[in-house]
Protein backbone atom coordinates (compact mmCIF):
# COMPACT_ATOMS: atom_id res chain seq x y z
CA UNK A 1 0.00 0.00 0.00
CA UNK A 2 1.67 3.10 -0.69
CA UNK A 3 2.42 5.60 1.79
CA UNK A 4 2.39 9.82 0.90
CA UNK A 5 5.64 11.59 2.01
CA UNK A 6 5.03 14.83 3.04
CA UNK A 7 6.97 17.94 1.20
CA UNK A 8 10.12 19.49 3.45
CA UNK A 9 9.76 23.30 3.42
CA UNK A 10 13.18 24.15 4.96
CA UNK A 11 15.17 22.13 1.67
CA UNK A 12 18.73 22.41 1.27
CA UNK A 13 18.26 24.75 -2.14
CA UNK A 14 15.78 26.87 -0.62
CA UNK A 15 18.01 27.98 2.18
CA UNK A 16 21.29 27.99 0.38
CA UNK A 17 18.70 30.17 -1.98
CA UNK A 18 17.87 32.30 0.70
CA UNK A 19 21.23 32.45 2.29
CA UNK A 20 22.47 34.02 -1.14
CA UNK A 21 19.59 36.15 -1.53
CA UNK A 22 20.16 37.59 1.79
CA UNK A 23 23.80 38.34 1.13
CA UNK A 24 23.06 40.22 -2.03
CA UNK A 25 20.49 42.44 -0.40
CA UNK A 26 23.18 42.85 2.71
CA UNK A 27 25.66 43.67 0.25
CA UNK A 28 23.58 46.03 -2.14
CA UNK A 29 22.11 47.65 1.37
CA UNK A 30 25.95 48.51 2.30
CA UNK A 31 26.63 50.16 -0.74
CA UNK A 32 23.88 52.06 -0.56
CA UNK A 33 24.21 53.08 2.98
CA UNK A 34 28.19 52.55 4.15
CA UNK A 35 30.11 52.35 0.96
CA UNK A 36 32.25 55.27 -0.38
CA UNK A 37 30.25 56.00 -3.50
CA UNK A 38 32.23 59.18 -4.48
CA UNK A 39 33.46 58.94 -8.45
CA UNK A 40 37.45 57.70 -8.37
CA UNK A 41 40.54 57.78 -10.57
CA UNK A 42 43.34 55.84 -10.84
CA UNK A 43 46.51 58.06 -11.22
CA UNK A 44 50.04 57.48 -11.39
CA UNK A 45 52.20 58.67 -8.48
CA UNK A 46 54.57 59.17 -10.13
CA UNK A 47 53.06 61.61 -12.46
CA UNK A 48 51.85 64.33 -9.47
CA UNK A 49 53.53 66.73 -7.30
CA UNK A 50 52.97 66.51 -3.38
CA UNK A 51 53.83 69.07 -0.73
CA UNK A 52 53.61 69.58 2.83
CA UNK A 53 51.50 72.26 4.28
CA UNK A 54 54.10 73.59 6.87
CA UNK A 55 54.04 76.60 9.44
CA UNK A 56 56.54 78.96 8.69
CA UNK A 57 57.47 82.43 8.23
CA UNK A 58 55.75 84.17 4.81
CA UNK A 59 56.77 86.83 3.33
CA UNK A 60 54.56 88.61 0.45
CA UNK A 61 56.10 88.63 -2.56
CA UNK A 62 55.70 89.24 -6.19
CA UNK A 63 57.67 88.03 -9.21
CA UNK A 64 59.15 90.93 -11.45
CA UNK A 65 61.19 91.28 -14.39
CA UNK A 66 63.86 94.23 -13.99
CA UNK A 67 66.59 95.30 -16.82
CA UNK A 68 70.19 96.29 -15.96
CA UNK A 69 71.32 99.73 -17.19
CA UNK A 70 73.72 101.94 -16.24
CA UNK A 71 73.10 104.19 -12.67
CA UNK A 72 73.56 107.13 -14.98
CA UNK A 73 73.20 108.09 -18.81
CA UNK A 74 74.47 112.02 -19.09
CA UNK A 75 73.05 113.17 -22.69
CA UNK A 76 74.14 115.35 -25.19
CA UNK A 77 72.00 117.86 -26.88
CA UNK A 78 73.07 120.25 -29.73
CA UNK A 79 73.97 123.29 -28.52
CA UNK A 80 74.54 125.10 -31.46
CA UNK A 81 72.63 123.74 -34.87
CA UNK A 82 74.50 122.88 -38.14
CA UNK A 83 75.76 120.87 -40.72
CA UNK A 84 77.83 117.62 -39.57
CA UNK A 85 81.27 117.76 -41.18
CA UNK A 86 83.07 114.95 -39.71
CA UNK A 87 82.41 111.77 -37.53
CA UNK A 88 85.24 110.69 -35.10
CA UNK A 89 83.51 108.17 -32.78
CA UNK A 90 80.62 105.65 -33.94
CA UNK A 91 77.94 104.94 -31.64
CA UNK A 92 79.02 101.93 -29.05
CA UNK A 93 82.82 103.49 -28.86
CA UNK A 94 83.87 103.81 -25.13
CA UNK A 95 85.17 107.80 -24.60
CA UNK A 96 86.74 108.79 -22.13
CA UNK A 97 85.85 112.65 -20.85
CA UNK A 98 86.76 115.56 -23.60
CA UNK A 99 86.90 112.81 -26.32
CA UNK A 100 85.44 114.91 -29.92
CA UNK A 101 82.64 112.88 -31.10
CA UNK A 102 81.68 114.51 -34.14
CA UNK A 103 82.08 118.36 -35.43
CA UNK A 104 80.10 120.76 -37.16
CA UNK A 105 79.98 123.83 -39.38
CA UNK A 106 77.76 126.83 -39.28
CA UNK A 107 78.74 129.29 -41.14
CA UNK A 108 76.42 131.97 -40.17
CA UNK A 109 77.04 131.35 -36.50
CA UNK A 110 81.16 131.84 -37.52
CA UNK A 111 79.36 135.12 -39.31
CA UNK A 112 77.89 136.30 -35.96
CA UNK A 113 80.49 135.55 -33.33
CA UNK A 114 83.13 138.01 -35.01
CA UNK A 115 80.34 140.53 -35.74
CA UNK A 116 79.40 140.52 -31.50
CA UNK A 117 82.99 140.06 -30.97
CA UNK A 118 83.88 143.25 -32.89
CA UNK A 119 81.47 145.14 -31.08
CA UNK A 120 82.41 143.66 -27.57
CA UNK A 121 85.60 145.13 -28.68
CA UNK A 122 84.47 148.76 -29.97
CA UNK A 123 82.54 148.90 -26.16
CA UNK A 124 85.74 147.80 -24.46
CA UNK A 125 87.79 150.39 -26.33
CA UNK A 126 85.05 153.05 -25.33
CA UNK A 127 85.16 152.14 -21.71
CA UNK A 128 88.94 152.38 -21.76
CA UNK A 129 89.24 155.86 -23.45
CA UNK A 130 86.41 157.12 -20.90
CA UNK A 131 88.53 155.82 -18.11
CA UNK A 132 91.54 157.57 -19.56
CA UNK A 133 89.65 160.31 -19.75
CA UNK A 134 88.35 160.08 -16.05
CA UNK A 135 91.76 159.36 -15.16
CA UNK A 136 93.60 162.87 -17.28
CA UNK A 137 90.79 165.09 -15.28
CA UNK A 138 91.75 163.55 -11.57
CA UNK A 139 95.45 164.86 -13.33
CA UNK A 140 94.53 168.28 -13.90
CA UNK A 141 92.64 168.75 -11.07
CA UNK A 142 95.79 167.90 -9.09
CA UNK A 143 98.03 170.32 -10.78
CA UNK A 144 95.50 173.23 -10.37
CA UNK A 145 96.03 172.12 -6.44
CA UNK A 146 99.68 171.77 -7.01
CA UNK A 147 99.76 175.37 -8.51
CA UNK A 148 97.80 177.04 -6.25
CA UNK A 149 99.77 175.64 -3.71
CA UNK A 150 102.54 177.02 -5.23
CA UNK A 151 101.38 180.37 -5.89
CA UNK A 152 100.69 180.53 -1.96
CA UNK A 153 103.67 179.61 -0.86
CA UNK A 154 105.40 181.83 -2.60
CA UNK A 155 102.40 184.32 -1.86
CA UNK A 156 102.40 183.90 1.70
CA UNK A 157 105.84 185.30 2.96
CA UNK A 158 105.41 188.48 0.23
CA UNK A 159 102.18 189.10 2.25
CA UNK A 160 104.25 188.99 5.84
CA UNK A 161 106.68 191.02 4.78
CA UNK A 162 104.38 193.43 2.92
CA UNK A 163 102.64 193.58 6.08
CA UNK A 164 105.81 194.68 8.21
CA UNK A 165 106.85 197.16 5.62
CA UNK A 166 104.17 198.73 5.58
CA UNK A 167 103.62 198.71 9.69
CA UNK A 168 107.25 201.07 9.44
CA UNK A 169 105.86 203.23 6.42
CA UNK A 170 108.23 201.89 3.74
CA UNK A 171 105.98 200.96 1.59
CA UNK A 172 102.60 201.92 0.31
CA UNK A 173 99.11 200.97 1.31
CA UNK A 174 98.53 200.00 -1.91
CA UNK A 175 101.48 198.06 -2.84
CA UNK A 176 100.55 196.10 0.62
CA UNK A 177 96.83 195.35 -0.58
CA UNK A 178 98.15 194.20 -4.39
CA UNK A 179 99.92 191.46 -2.63
CA UNK A 180 97.15 190.77 -0.05
CA UNK A 181 94.34 190.37 -2.41
CA UNK A 182 96.54 187.89 -4.93
CA UNK A 183 97.11 185.85 -1.77
CA UNK A 184 93.28 185.88 -0.78
CA UNK A 185 92.30 185.24 -4.46
CA UNK A 186 94.52 182.45 -4.05
CA UNK A 187 93.50 180.97 -0.82
CA UNK A 188 89.61 181.04 -2.63
CA UNK A 189 91.12 179.70 -5.18
CA UNK A 190 92.17 176.21 -3.85
CA UNK A 191 89.76 175.84 -1.39
CA UNK A 192 87.07 175.78 -4.24
CA UNK A 193 89.33 173.78 -6.63
CA UNK A 194 89.83 171.47 -3.48
CA UNK A 195 85.82 171.65 -3.06
CA UNK A 196 85.12 170.83 -6.88
CA UNK A 197 88.47 168.05 -6.86
CA UNK A 198 86.04 166.19 -3.73
CA UNK A 199 83.41 166.23 -5.35
CA UNK A 200 84.46 164.93 -8.93
CA UNK A 201 86.78 161.99 -7.11
CA UNK A 202 83.46 160.77 -5.47
CA UNK A 203 82.25 161.15 -9.01
CA UNK A 204 84.96 159.81 -10.63
CA UNK A 205 85.41 156.69 -8.25
CA UNK A 206 81.69 155.82 -8.73
CA UNK A 207 82.21 156.04 -12.27
CA UNK A 208 85.46 154.04 -12.46
CA UNK A 209 83.68 151.29 -10.53
CA UNK A 210 81.23 151.05 -12.88
CA UNK A 211 83.27 150.81 -15.84
CA UNK A 212 84.90 148.06 -14.21
CA UNK A 213 82.27 146.20 -13.56
CA UNK A 214 81.10 146.92 -17.29
CA UNK A 215 84.57 146.11 -18.58
CA UNK A 216 84.23 142.35 -16.41
CA UNK A 217 81.01 141.64 -18.40
CA UNK A 218 82.44 142.34 -21.28
CA UNK A 219 85.23 140.52 -20.80
CA UNK A 220 82.98 137.77 -19.88
CA UNK A 221 80.93 138.13 -22.45
CA UNK A 222 83.97 138.11 -25.08
CA UNK A 223 85.35 134.69 -23.39
CA UNK A 224 81.44 133.29 -23.78
CA UNK A 225 81.49 134.37 -27.23
CA UNK A 226 84.40 133.17 -28.28
CA UNK A 227 83.62 129.63 -26.27
CA UNK A 228 80.23 129.65 -28.87
CA UNK A 229 82.15 127.65 -32.08
CA UNK A 230 83.60 125.50 -29.13
CA UNK A 231 80.14 124.24 -29.21
CA UNK A 232 80.27 122.85 -33.05
CA UNK A 233 82.85 120.63 -31.58
CA UNK A 234 80.89 117.50 -30.10
CA UNK A 235 82.96 115.78 -26.73
CA UNK A 236 82.11 113.23 -24.85
CA UNK A 237 81.06 114.46 -21.23
CA UNK A 238 82.41 111.92 -19.25
CA UNK A 239 83.87 108.04 -19.57
CA UNK A 240 81.83 105.55 -20.69
CA UNK A 241 80.32 103.96 -23.64
CA UNK A 242 78.85 106.24 -26.76
CA UNK A 243 75.26 105.81 -28.13
CA UNK A 244 74.53 108.06 -30.64
CA UNK A 245 71.80 107.92 -34.15
CA UNK A 246 73.06 107.48 -37.56
CA UNK A 247 74.69 110.58 -38.48
CA UNK A 248 75.89 111.31 -41.72
CA UNK A 249 78.23 113.95 -43.05
CA UNK A 250 76.29 116.83 -44.40
CA UNK A 251 73.11 116.09 -42.22
CA UNK A 252 71.82 118.89 -40.60
CA UNK A 253 71.14 119.27 -37.02
CA UNK A 254 69.03 121.85 -35.23
CA UNK A 255 69.88 123.43 -31.63
CA UNK A 256 68.16 121.23 -28.93
CA UNK A 257 68.39 118.08 -31.57
CA UNK A 258 69.40 115.32 -29.18
CA UNK A 259 72.49 113.76 -30.76
CA UNK A 260 73.86 111.01 -28.43
CA UNK A 261 73.95 109.78 -24.90
CA UNK A 262 77.11 108.55 -23.07
CA UNK A 263 76.37 105.61 -20.47
CA UNK A 264 78.61 104.85 -17.29
CA UNK A 265 79.61 101.33 -17.16
CA UNK A 266 81.45 101.51 -13.37
CA UNK A 267 77.50 101.05 -12.07
CA UNK A 268 74.53 99.52 -12.54
CA UNK A 269 70.88 99.98 -11.21
CA UNK A 270 67.58 97.74 -12.62
CA UNK A 271 65.01 99.43 -14.02
CA UNK A 272 61.87 97.57 -13.15
CA UNK A 273 57.90 97.86 -14.83
CA UNK A 274 55.00 96.23 -11.95
CA UNK A 275 51.60 96.32 -12.33
CA UNK A 276 49.44 100.08 -11.18
CA UNK A 277 47.59 97.55 -8.78
CA UNK A 278 50.48 97.76 -6.65
CA UNK A 279 51.19 101.11 -7.04
CA UNK A 280 49.98 102.05 -3.72
CA UNK A 281 51.83 99.54 -1.82
CA UNK A 282 55.38 100.34 -3.08
CA UNK A 283 57.74 102.55 -1.99
CA UNK A 284 61.20 103.84 -1.90
CA UNK A 285 63.15 101.47 0.56
CA UNK A 286 61.51 98.29 0.17
CA UNK A 287 63.58 95.26 -1.26
CA UNK A 288 63.80 92.36 -3.52
CA UNK A 289 65.96 89.45 -3.72
CA UNK A 290 67.25 87.89 -7.57
CA UNK A 291 69.06 84.81 -7.61
CA UNK A 292 71.92 84.09 -10.51
CA UNK A 293 75.17 81.68 -10.40
CA UNK A 294 74.45 79.72 -7.20
CA UNK A 295 73.88 83.10 -4.95
CA UNK A 296 71.03 85.49 -4.13
CA UNK A 297 71.48 89.06 -4.20
CA UNK A 298 69.34 91.49 -2.37
CA UNK A 299 68.24 95.03 -4.44
CA UNK A 300 66.48 98.05 -2.72
CA UNK A 301 64.48 100.85 -4.20
CA UNK A 302 65.65 103.98 -4.68
CA UNK A 303 63.25 105.74 -6.67
CA UNK A 304 59.88 105.43 -7.33
CA UNK A 305 58.12 107.10 -10.69
CA UNK A 306 54.37 107.56 -10.10
CA UNK A 307 53.53 107.99 -14.03
CA UNK A 308 51.42 104.98 -15.19
CA UNK A 309 51.68 104.08 -18.90
CA UNK A 310 50.50 101.20 -19.94
CA UNK A 311 49.05 99.70 -17.19
CA UNK A 312 52.58 100.22 -15.69
CA UNK A 313 54.44 102.39 -13.01
CA UNK A 314 58.67 102.05 -12.77
CA UNK A 315 60.59 102.10 -10.31
CA UNK A 316 64.88 101.88 -9.90
CA UNK A 317 66.53 99.75 -8.10
CA UNK A 318 70.11 99.16 -6.50
CA UNK A 319 72.22 96.06 -5.52
CA UNK A 320 72.74 96.00 -1.55
CA UNK A 321 76.76 95.64 -1.18
CA UNK A 322 77.45 96.22 -4.61
CA UNK A 323 76.98 95.07 -8.24
CA UNK A 324 77.27 91.07 -8.81
CA UNK A 325 80.42 90.16 -11.11
CA UNK A 326 79.90 89.66 -14.26
CA UNK A 327 76.53 91.54 -14.99
CA UNK A 328 75.98 93.53 -18.12
CA UNK A 329 74.04 96.15 -19.16
CA UNK A 330 70.76 95.16 -20.90
CA UNK A 331 70.12 91.48 -19.15
CA UNK A 332 67.04 90.58 -17.60
CA UNK A 333 66.56 89.76 -13.78
CA UNK A 334 63.96 87.82 -12.28
CA UNK A 335 63.47 89.86 -9.19
CA UNK A 336 60.83 88.91 -6.13
CA UNK A 337 59.76 92.11 -5.02
CA UNK A 338 59.27 92.09 -1.03
CA UNK A 339 55.25 93.72 -0.12
CA UNK A 340 54.62 94.37 3.38
CA UNK A 341 56.67 92.64 6.55
CA UNK A 342 57.10 89.14 6.82
CA UNK A 343 55.12 87.00 9.73
CA UNK A 344 53.89 83.38 10.70
CA UNK A 345 51.53 81.86 8.65
CA UNK A 346 50.47 78.20 7.35
CA UNK A 347 52.02 77.57 4.17
CA UNK A 348 51.52 75.71 0.61
CA UNK A 349 53.36 75.27 -1.97
CA UNK A 350 52.58 77.10 -5.59
CA UNK A 351 51.85 74.65 -8.21
CA UNK A 352 49.41 74.21 -11.30
CA UNK A 353 46.47 73.05 -9.05
CA UNK A 354 45.76 76.75 -8.47
CA UNK A 355 44.60 77.26 -12.15
CA UNK A 356 42.23 74.17 -12.24
CA UNK A 357 40.80 75.08 -8.73
CA UNK A 358 41.05 78.74 -8.01
CA UNK A 359 42.52 78.24 -4.55
CA UNK A 360 38.83 76.60 -3.57
CA UNK A 361 39.98 73.13 -3.36
CA UNK A 362 42.61 70.91 -3.37
CA UNK A 363 43.22 67.22 -2.97
CA UNK A 364 44.48 65.57 -0.11
CA UNK A 365 46.52 62.32 0.71
CA UNK A 366 45.33 60.27 3.55
CA UNK A 367 47.87 58.64 6.08
CA UNK A 368 49.34 55.98 4.52
CA UNK A 369 49.16 57.96 0.86
CA UNK A 370 47.44 55.29 -1.18
CA UNK A 371 44.38 57.93 -1.68
CA UNK A 372 43.49 61.24 -2.03
CA UNK A 373 40.51 63.03 -1.31
CA UNK A 374 39.40 66.70 -2.54
CA UNK A 375 38.56 68.91 0.32
CA UNK A 376 37.61 72.50 0.63
CA UNK A 377 39.89 75.14 1.20
CA UNK A 378 40.65 78.93 1.46
CA UNK A 379 43.68 80.28 0.45
CA UNK A 380 45.21 84.05 1.60
CA UNK A 381 47.86 86.28 -0.14
CA UNK A 382 50.11 84.87 -2.25
CA UNK A 383 54.26 85.14 -2.94
CA UNK A 384 56.29 83.26 -6.07
CA UNK A 385 56.83 79.64 -3.40
CA UNK A 386 53.64 79.72 -1.40
CA UNK A 387 50.09 80.41 -0.82
CA UNK A 388 48.87 81.60 2.31
CA UNK A 389 46.17 78.77 4.21
CA UNK A 390 43.96 80.36 5.86
CA UNK A 391 40.89 77.60 6.41
CA UNK A 392 40.75 73.33 5.37
CA UNK A 393 44.33 72.39 6.06
CA UNK A 394 46.42 71.50 8.90
CA UNK A 395 50.22 71.16 9.22
CA UNK A 396 52.03 68.14 8.01
CA UNK A 397 48.96 67.26 5.38
CA UNK A 398 50.35 66.39 2.13
CA UNK A 399 48.54 68.05 -0.96
CA UNK A 400 48.72 67.02 -4.62
CA UNK A 401 49.98 70.58 -6.12
CA UNK A 402 50.72 70.02 -9.57
CA UNK A 403 47.82 70.35 -12.37
CA UNK A 404 44.53 69.02 -11.96
CA UNK A 405 43.65 69.04 -15.69
CA UNK A 406 42.84 65.09 -15.99
CA UNK A 407 41.24 64.19 -12.93
CA UNK A 408 37.71 65.24 -14.32
CA UNK A 409 35.27 65.65 -11.90
CA UNK A 410 36.60 62.71 -9.91
CA UNK A 411 36.71 62.94 -6.02
CA UNK A 412 38.79 60.26 -4.91
CA UNK A 413 42.57 59.73 -6.65
CA UNK A 414 43.65 56.01 -6.35
CA UNK A 415 47.54 55.75 -6.49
Amino acid sequence: MDRKIKKKTWTTGRLLGIGLGLVFVSFILYSFLFADNRSKLNVDEEKITVSTVEQDIFQERIPETGIVMPSQTIFMDAVEGGVVREIILESGALVERGDTIMILDNSRLQLDVMQRESSLYEQLNIMRNTRLGLDQNDINQKTQLAQIDYQLQLLAPQYNRFKELAGKKLISQRELEEVEEQYEYNKRLKDLTYRSYQSDSVSRSMQLRQIRLSEDRMNRSLEAVGKILDNLVVTAPTDGLLTTPDWEPGQSITPGERLGQVALLDSFKVRVAIDELYLPRIDVGQQGTWDWNGNTYRLEIYKKYPTVSEGNFEVDMKFIGGDPAGIRRGQSLRIRLELGSSEEAMLLATGGFFRDTGGNWVFVLNNDGSRAYKRDIRLGRKNPENYEVLEGLEPGEQVITSSYENFGDNEVLVF
